[in-house]
Order: structure tokens, then sequence, then C-alpha cells
């Protein structure tokens, strides 16, 4: 029997805070820390695969698992729709492994009304001309994309008091270091203990 359940940690920012890179980075670098791969109608961008960075799915199939209840969330960010599968993140949470959803804030309301105990993280840009730079070096978006994702941006960051946390993204290192530190204080509350371990244990 786990000691304990796994811990689950939504993070969120807005489009080009680094909030993939971050979750990327700390998973490879905790033990017993898992990213959870979502479902998504875009199309793959360059170097992304399929099973690996998503599951790239079309609009039928989407709706479909929506309407049989499915995912944990789902949500549409930029006119294509993300959703995480509630039966992974249900097992994986059971068999103890700490999970990291990398969603939006409207996938962010959904879980907290969903499972209690999950940890809220909102990386932050320095601020909006930083962001702005870090979307147009990417390369990969059009201008009225760009605009579009600013705007997001600034209802995305007003709803900061949803988290729990916030860690701003202005040095890499740095915001990784804060992010690890927020994992390993809250692996060790109690609140993630199975009931009847500690009964088990000191018989």
């Amino acid at each position: 029997m786990n000691a304990r359940n796994g811990a689950l940690f939504v993070v969120s920012a807005p489009s080009g805070a680094g909030k993939t890179t971050l979750c990327k980075a700390i998973t490879e670098s905790m033990e017993n820390l898992t990213h959870s791969i979502s479902y998504t109608t875009r199309k793959p961008r360059p170097g992304e695969l399929d099973s690996r960075d998503y599951y790239f799915i079309d609009e039928d199939r989407f709706r479909t698992m929506v309407a049989a209840g499915d995912f944990a969330e789902h949500a549409q960010v930029h006119g294509n729709r993300y959703g995480t599968s509630k039966r992974v993140l249900d097992d994986m949470v059971h068999d103890g492994i700490d999970v990291i959803l990398d969603i939006d804030t409207q996938g962010a309301r959904q879980i907290r009304a969903a499972y209690e105990g999950a940890v809220f993280i909102f990386i932050m840009p320095p601020s909006l001309a930083i962001l702005e730079e870090r979307l147009r070096n990417r390369k990969s978006d059009r201008e009225e994309d760009i605009r579009n994702r600013l705007r997001r941006a600034i209802d995305e960051i007003r709803e900061y008091e949803l988290y729990d946390y916030i860690v701003v993204n202005r040095d890499f290192d740095r915001a990784l270091s804060e992010l690890r530190s927020i994992i390993a204080a809250e692996r060790c509350r109690t609140k993630l203990l199975k009931s009847g371990w500690i009964e088990d244990m000191l018989k």
C-alpha cells in the first residue's frame, strides 16, 4: 500500500510565459513526478510528437469524449480545444504518483471544483512587454495570433487569486528552483496520507 496519494499540481500561465518549458524541466529533475499529457484538436507545432507532447485528435473525437465524460477538465483556447483524461489522472493520483497539469485558467477552475487538495501555481511573466518579446521570438504565430494572445494574457493574469502560488519567470533557473521548492513542500503535507496508513505502520 502506498503511504500517500499523489499530489496534483495545476500550472497555468499566459501563452509565452514559459510554463511548458518549466513543467518539462521539473518533471525531468524530480522523481515520481509526471507531466499529464493533454488531448488537443490543434495541429502539432514543429518538433511536437503525438503521445509525447499531446494526444492530437480531431474535433469529432473530442466532442465524443466530452459527451462521454472522459475529461477531468476541458477548454477552448485560441480557437483550439484541450482536455485532460479523468481516468488517467485519477489512476495516477491513486497510485501515489505526483502529477503536473499544464492547463489554462478555464481548466484550472474546473479542477479546483472537482479535486479538493490540488495545488495551483501561476507562472507570471515579468511584464507584458517581455511576454510580447517572447511570443515574437517563437516565430510560430501570425501577428493577429500574437495580439490575441496578449489580450488573453491580461484576462488570465487578472485571475491570479485562483492560485495558491505565483512564480515570476524572470530568470529560468530561479523560477525552476522556486517551482521545485513548492512541490517539495507540498509533498510533505499530511492531507496526502492515505487513510489507515499510520495505524498500519504502528501495528
